[in-house]
């Protein structure tokens, strides 16, 4: 009986997945569980189980293929002994069979599912045709050298590098490129976040003016004695289109204010050593989280996503919080955060932590967050705005917490005394936070670390 290893859900939001690499080949023996193959996506990557026992009989895809959830990926033939697992083991991903091809290309998409989904945005921002690119990646993947090349060439000749035909260009190809102010109407609509995987006018205006066409040119890199070339790994890759993209879409606002933790910081020293034997960490981020929760109930629209033509006020309050690992910046997200106390948001800190370092994030561990927390980490600084990330409408940045002298009141007089003081950064997406809902909402945020009153 042949039993189909199909693509599984991946997480909230996870439509389709890259095979990234075949842990098995074809005529291979697996037993029920072992890891199969290993998927991408634009969250993360996973391992993907054998559902059954048997010999591997065909793998259905190829290697940089991307597929959508439910496609097929190998068959695995559960009748087939022992013995047969050394019959010839064909280079997997070059025997795929004609058949089953067509499920290699998401059906919606309309492009050629061998390229991962950050080279298919990519080509989607660039206006390339991937049917039109031979990739040059293994197995005929285009990669991201391939859509920028194939880009690059479509260009207009803007700039007449060389001198050695000055005489010849005729100046009329020069105006050619001042036409593009065309598409702006669209940028006037508040949907600048469309469809996924679209890029509306107004942005790709700003994507055309980034990739080169405009009066300002980049210099050309040229490479110095000890200078040390750097590739982006597929995390910083999608790190960096994800901030170029929230900046040009998201039009943001950055406010700021300075909170005075006195009164936290000797809750958390009343609780922290019982907390500690528990094996749980209470942090000052724990209790900003909760004070965030608390709030974004009371300033709902700071717990919103922006759509083509209105924008959603999220039921559950689920909170990113950034990570920093070995890999770059990722953002677990702890759930219905609101619901919790103190003494649960400061062991879902340590787990989701742990998980990230560790590598061991799911797709769902890091979607659906509905607003972010950065905090500066273990060698911080005084204060710092973030870049809001999508489809979020805010993110809130920490400082670190120092000693300072602060001016407080006893019994009608003004006294000085030192405190803990930190600096808190609200970056807010102007399409639809006001300035007075942001202050509104940081002031609250303030207020509740301020006089410390917390569940534990």
């Amino acid at each position: 009986m042949a039993t189909t290893v199909v693509m599984p859900p991946l997480g909230e939001s996870v439509l389709e997945g890259t095979v990234g690499k075949w842990l098995v080949q074809e005529g291979q023996r697996v037993e029920r569980d072992q890891p199969v193959v290993e998927i991408l996506t634009d969250k993360t990557d996973s391992e993907i189980p054998a559902p059954a026992s048997g010999l591997v009989v065909k793998l259905l895809v190829n290697e940089g293929d991307t597929v959508p959830i439910g496609a097929r990926l190998l068959e695995i033939d559960e009748t087939a002994s022992g013995a047969v697992a050394a019959a010839p083991a064909a280079p997997a991903p070059a025997a795929a069979p004609a058949a089953p091809a067509p499920v290699a290309e998401p059906a919606s998409s309309g492009e050629p599912g061998r390229a991962s989904p950050a080279v298919r945005k990519l080509a989607r921002e660039m206006d390339v045709d991937l049917g039109s690119i031979e990739g040059t990646g293994q197995g005929g993947v285009v990669t991201r050298e391939d859509v920028l090349r194939v880009a690059s060439a479509a260009r207009p000749a803007a700039a007449p590098a060389r001198p050695s035909a000055p005489a010849i260009a005729p100046p009329p190809p020069a105006p050619v490129a001042a036409p593009a102010p065309a598409p702006r109407p669209a940028a006037t609509s508040p949907g600048v976040l469309a469809a996924p995987g679209t890029a509306p006018a107004g942005l790709a205006e700003a994507l055309r003016v980034l990739s080169g066409q405009s009066a300002f040119k980049v210099p050309p890199y040229q490479q110095q004695p000890g200078d040390k070339v750097v590739p982006f790994s597929r995390r910083r890759r999608i790190i960096a289109d994800h901030m170029v993209y929230s900046k040009l879409s998201s039009p943001h606002v950055v406010t700021f204010a300075e909170c005075d933790l006195h009164k936290t910081s000797a809750l958390r020293d009343k609780h922290k050593d019982a907390l500690k034997k528990e094996g749980v960490s209470l942090t000052f981020l724990a209790f900003v989280t909760a004070a965030v929760a608390r709030a974004l109930r009371e300033y709902p629209v700071m717990n919103s996503r922006v759509l083509e033509d209105a924008y959603v006020q999220h039921r559950d309050v689920n909170l990113g919080i950034a990570v920093e690992t070995d890999e770059g910046l990722v953002v677990p997200v702890i759930r219905k955060a609101d619901e919790l106390r103190v003494r649960g948001i400061a062991r879902a800190i340590d787990e989701i932590a742990t998980k990230s370092r560790d590598g061991k994030l799911t797709p769902d561990d890091l979607a659906g967050k509905t607003f972010s927390i950065s905090n500066p980490g273990r060698k911080g600084n005084l204060v710092g705005g973030a870049i809001i990330s999508q489809p979020n409408v805010g993110i809130l940045r920490i400082g670190e917490i120092k000693k300072r002298v602060v001016v407080v009141e006893n019994d009608g007089q003004d006294t000085i005394a030192i405190h803990p003081v930190m600096y808190m950064a609200l970056s807010y997406d102007h399409r639809v936070v006001d300035g007075v809902v942001a202050n509104g909402f940081l002031f609250r945020v303030n207020e509740l670390l301020e006089k410390g009153e917390f569940e534990i």
